[in-house]
């Protein structure tokens, strides 16, 4: 992740600690200076964390619960198609049971009186009475009953499967963390040791999602 300074940026910045130049700068030399922040970590309120989202509608953020910051890059072509698979799978079997309120990873979730940070999962869903007096128009304070992470092939395996942890410790009642690239899924349930599935067919959903099985063939292929 890089984050750009203009001159004025830094000027202000540095403050007292840096004398802006009285010499013409050469019109060449106006470019914005960039900040190398790979091996930094970016610590905000969660308040900071909000504006930094308004001011950056294009960036997909989200906030640990020890308050780092995660700067995502966008999804390529193949995780952005298999991701929509997965949200039309939940999609049209919530329209069809009208059960609950389905959301894709656009949606963020407000974990913050929990005791966690500020996440998006891939995929989510909640039972319709969870969402009865709650305002759907920020960050949704409510923990969702049922989540998927689609690791792309960018995303490190660690912080996803750390991600997972918190969503489990929070109360999600299944979490799936779905590896295209070896055709396995982790299966998480609060209290449970994480199941792991090789190459399934399709997922039984159905202790959370009535009748319900996400079907996995478009995600394989």
């Amino acid at each position: 992740m890089r984050v750009s300074f203009g001159f004025r940026e830094i000027s202000r910045l540095f403050g007292g600690l840096m004398t802006t130049a009285t010499v013409p700068i050469p019109s060449t030399d106006l470019r914005p200076l960039l900040l190398n922040v790979r091996n930094v970590v970016l610590k905000v309120t969660p308040e900071h964390f909000d504006q930094l989202c308004i001011d950056n509608p294009d960036l997909r953020l989200e906030l640990t619960k020890d308050r780092e910051l995660i700067v995502m890059a966008p999804a390529g072509g193949e995780s952005s198609e298999k991701n929509f698979d997965l949200v039309m799978e939940v999609g049209l079997w919530n329209r069809q049971t009208n059960l609950g309120r389905a959301f894709d990873s656009s949606c963020g979730y407000d974990f913050t009186a929990f005791g966690g940070g500020k996440l998006s999962p891939d995929v989510s869903w909640i039972e319709k009475s969870r969402l009865e007096g709650i305002d759907l128009v920020g960050f949704i304070p409510v923990v969702p009953d049922f989540v998927i992470e689609l690791r792309s092939p960018s995303d490190s395996l660690k912080p996803l499967r750390e991600k997972m942890q918190d969503y489990r410790r929070l109360g999600v009642r299944l979490g799936l963390l779905i590896n295209p690239k070896i055709q396995q899924v982790e299966v998480y349930r609060p209290g449970q040791e994480v199941v792991v599935l090789e190459a399934p067919r399709a997922i039984d959903c159905g202790e959370v999602m009535p009748n319900f099985m996400l079907s996995m063939d478009r995600i394989w292929s």
